[in-house]
């Protein structure tokens, strides 16, 4: 009778084992990679402007931006602060290099040539830092 105990004791116990595992893998969140289009700022050919056309130039690049946030475009965009050739990052979340040109080429600091961009395609675990 012991025995009979003793087995089903390790049946029930082997059972509930495998069920927590099976439970476990399914709850295992999936890893999966997302692209987007990062965009390196760097100062310009054309910087000679003075102060007044300067500060107009930048109210217009922050208005873009917000622009290009508000259309779900624009996900991050902010100034480096060491004050050296690199000014800042834009990350976007749109499908191609072609459509980030087109967006970018909209900021009156790149038409202007008081900013010029490289753009990265760049990856990370999706629902990491971004939806």
């Amino acid at each position: 009778m012991k025995r009979i105990y003793f087995f089903l004791l390790v049946m029930i116990s082997s059972l509930y084992l495998s069920l927590v595992a099976v439970a476990q893998e399914q709850e295992k969140p999936k890893y999966e990679m997302k692209t987007y289009q990062m965009v390196l700022l760097f100062k310009g050919p054309n910087r000679s402007q003075d102060s007044t056309e300067a500060k107009k130039i930048q109210a217009a690049h922050l208005a873009n931006i917000q622009r290009l946030a508000n259309e779900g475009k624009l996900i991050v965009a902010g100034p480096f602060l060491d004050d050296q050739d690199l000014r800042g990052i834009f990350i976007f979340d749109v499908e191609t290099e072609a459509e980030v040109k087109e967006l970018v080429e909209t900021d009156l600091a790149i038409k202007t040539g008081r900013l010029r961009y490289e753009i990265h395609p760049w990856m990370t675990a999706k629902g990491t830092c971004f939806k």
